[in-house]
């Protein structure tokens, strides 16, 4: 089965085939660090990576590039109120950033470009959308103009009026169009600021995704992504910057995920049902929280409850438990029907996986697994073979999504031990006593007792 993605631009799952052979470059928006990273952060960059890891997973080389927004009003504001510096607080929280996600096992992207460290690139591609004729300069501000560009709106397919509802836009009788957004801020009395030609000031916020995405990526790219709160008007304003600049499609796959509610509300400050990461990790270990976003497909909401999560920890609790009791211990064959079912499980997780990157239906799999080792670990004479490669097929899929477990299998000492268990037999077979004592401690240095019997040679883990 083809990989295949819910692209937001065409509204419809599609064949996922990268611009080059084997290589996937993606760009995932940031934070704007003017505050420590909350829940819905959490969401975002776990789907994104669990997504990356897939890509590796399925042998692509995947490029990936996700920015630090770390100039803008909020910055500007959180920093006035504290009574820090702008630059000095956008620092503070991007480490705070750093160890919420490395403790959600994220993996680091390959670049985190910021918007200071490229303003030459900011400001000379504000140029040229003037040049063209996408951009114009008033008092300072430069804007861009939406009627210039005749697709503008494909991404979130809203109309003009839905738009003007959508954006919250201030009232200023200095743009021509209200839905006419900033690409270059003339400075406030006391901020912090750049020279540019149109005078002192800073980038808007759309500006620097398009620059910095395209810089590190090229002009056109394989995958755009963000949470549903982006799509307009940040994406979709960045998709008319960046097309009018190159003349080239911007990103071809646009994937969003979905919100975080709570109690089926989006989890927002206004209401007052928002949860930093940091306080979420005093009651639960972040392996829990991760386990707990992927459960949902990344485009659904995820209802965050201490019940939810309680129940997540329990699951996790219960994988763990099963990797515990099954020892590593070399046996019989599997049956057929065993066989089949880890066959089957890896299968249908790929399945699930290849259908949009559905995390849920690919954990559901692997709970249908951990059901039948449950069954089977309660038998009189349980199949260890099927014990020990069921819990092998268990962490490898799990770690394929980034959920790391405890008692992580031991399957290559299994091997190794039945491999010398064989040596073994075959040199009392051949009287070679001497022989099979020297294999006898070589197991025992592995950790397992050799026990003799008429039955036939019979190997246990040391107690």
């Amino acid at each position: 089965m083809a990989l295949v993605v819910y692209n937001t631009l065409t509204r419809k799952k599609e064949e996922f085939i990268p611009l080059k052979e084997g290589e996937v470059r993606m760009y995932v928006c940031g934070i704007t660090p003017y505050d420590k990273c909350h829940l819905g952060h959490g969401r975002c960059y776990v789907v994104f990576d669990a997504i990356r890891r897939y890509l590796e997973h399925k042998k692509y080389k995947v490029t990936h590039v996700q920015n630090f927004t770390d100039i803008d009003d909020k910055i500007i504001a959180r920093a006035q109120a504290l009574s820090k510096e702008p630059l000095s607080l956008a620092e503070e929280n991007i480490k705070a950033y750093f160890g919420a996600m490395d403790k959600l096992n994220v993996k680091r992207a390959g670049e985190y470009p910021r918007v200071t460290e490229h303003m030459k690139e900011i400001i000379n591609t504000v140029s040229r959308l003037i040049d063209r004729g996408y951009a114009y300069v008033v008092d300072g501000n430069v804007y861009f103009s939406i009627d210039k560009f005749v697709s503008y709106g494909k991404l979130s397919g809203r109309d003009k009026e839905e738009m003007l509802a959508g954006a919250r836009v201030e009232v200023d009788k200095s743009k021509k169009d209200p839905l006419d957004f900033a690409l270059w801020k003339k400075a406030k009395e006391g901020e912090i600021k750049w020279q540019s030609p149109w005078g002192e000031g800073r980038p808007g916020w759309h500006i620097e995704c398009s620059v910095m995405s395209t810089k590190y990526l090229g002009e056109t790219f394989d995958i755009h992504g963000g949470g549903q709160d982006l799509i307009f008007p940040h994406h979709e304003n960045e998709i008319a910057q960046a097309e009018s600049a190159c003349g080239k499609p911007f990103a071809k796959y646009w994937l969003h995920n979905g919100f975080v509610t709570i109690n089926k509300e989006k989890m927002s400050k206004s209401l007052g049902n928002f949860f930093m990461l940091d306080d979420i990790y005093k009651k639960y270990e972040p392996a829990v929280v991760r386990f707990f976003l992927l459960t949902k497909h990344y485009r659904s909401p995820v209802d965050f409850s201490d019940s939810a999560l309680e129940e997540t920890k329990r699951s996790l609790e219960g994988i763990e438990a099963l990797n515990e009791k099954i020892k590593p211990t070399p046996s019989s064959p599997m049956t057929e029907k065993q066989k089949t079912l880890l066959e089957e499980t890896e299968e249908k997780f790929e399945q699930a996986m290849d259908d949009d990157f559905n995390t849920a239906e690919a954990i559901g799999y692997v709970f249908r697994l951990v059901k039948e080792l449950n069954i089977e670990i309660t038998k009189a004479q349980p199949s260890i073979s099927f014990l020990v490669n069921g819990k092998e097929t268990i962490n490898k899929l799990l770690s394929v999504l980034g959920i790391e477990l405890k008692n992580i299998s031991e399957v290559d000492m299994v091997l190794e031990a039945e491999e010398l268990k064989k040596q073994r037999d075959e040199a009392r077979k051949n009287r070679d006593f001497k022989k099979a004592d020297e294999l006898r401690k070589k197991l025992n240095e592995l950790g397992y007792e050799v026990e003799d019997t008429p039955q036939g040679t019979f190997l246990k883990p040391k107690s």
